[in-house]
């Protein structure tokens, strides 16, 4: 069986190291990047499981990394660095990346977001033989892991897949800030609501007809949110 493979990304060599031989020791296969353009290659070549991507290197940062990289990758991505503004961690999700953390951070911290991260990854890809699910436009195969907006594939990473899933799974249902947190992120992020809000305007920019107005994924102030089940009648 292939271990996982964790890309880690960083120019500074001691955080490389430190990082490295910590998930070596908890049973992970490790590569390494210094700067972002190397990053890209080994992401690239060895297709690893996870990336832990810092965002200050010089060159290419990693911002821009993460962003090429969800082009044409669903891979996990956590964003390190030494100074997280709120505008920067809303700027690491809307790029893509599933979680971040910042320096210094401790090692049971860091496995611990590691975990999270592949835990939620390898929930969206489990094999499931729920029926498909179909929405005027929207069509969802749990099976193969599949969306698609009026028959145009839409990609969306494993965080955005499990969100959407448990959504699907509870259409009609109102489900609160902390029932989603902890079913898709897990119990340690039931407070981190600017996750959930992020991950949902993604949702709705990649799926809805009109994200301004939603019409699928509706908010419900003060308790949580709601997948839309409407009734042919209703129409």
């Amino acid at each position: 069986m292939k271990k996982t493979c964790i890309l880690v990304v960083d120019d500074e060599v001691g955080i490389v190291r430190f990082v490295s031989a910590r998930l070596r020791k908890e049973g992970y296969e490790v590569i390494t990047a210094s700067n972002g353009e190397e990053a890209l290659l080994r992401a690239e070549e060895e297709n690893p499981t996870l990336v832990l991507l810092d965002i200050v290197m010089p060159g290419m940062d990693g911002f821009e990394v993460c962003r090429r990289l969800r082009k044409w990758s669903e891979v996990p991505i956590i964003m390190l660095s030494a100074k997280l503004e709120e505008s920067d961690k809303v700027k690491c999700l809307d790029l893509g990346a599933d979680d971040y953390l910042t320096k210094p951070f401790g090692w049971e911290e860091l496995l611990a977001r590691v975990r999270a991260v592949l835990r939620r990854a390898e929930v969206a890809g489990a094999v499931t033989d729920r029926p498909p699910f179909t929405r005027e436009d929207l069509k969802i195969s749990f099976v193969q892991r599949q969306v698609t907006v009026a028959g145009i594939e839409v990609k969306l990473t494993p965080t955005e897949f499990a969100l959407l899933q448990e959504l699907t799974l509870n259409a009609g249902k109102v489900l609160t800030h902390t029932h989603l947190l902890q079913k898709v992120w897990g119990l340690e992020y039931r407070d981190e609501k600017a996750y959930l809000h992020e991950f949902i305007r993604r949702l709705r920019k990649k799926l809805e007809p009109n994200k301004e107005n939603p019409s699928y994924i509706v908010s419900v102030p003060g308790v949580g949110y709601q997948f839309k089940n409407v009734d042919k009648k209703e129409k």
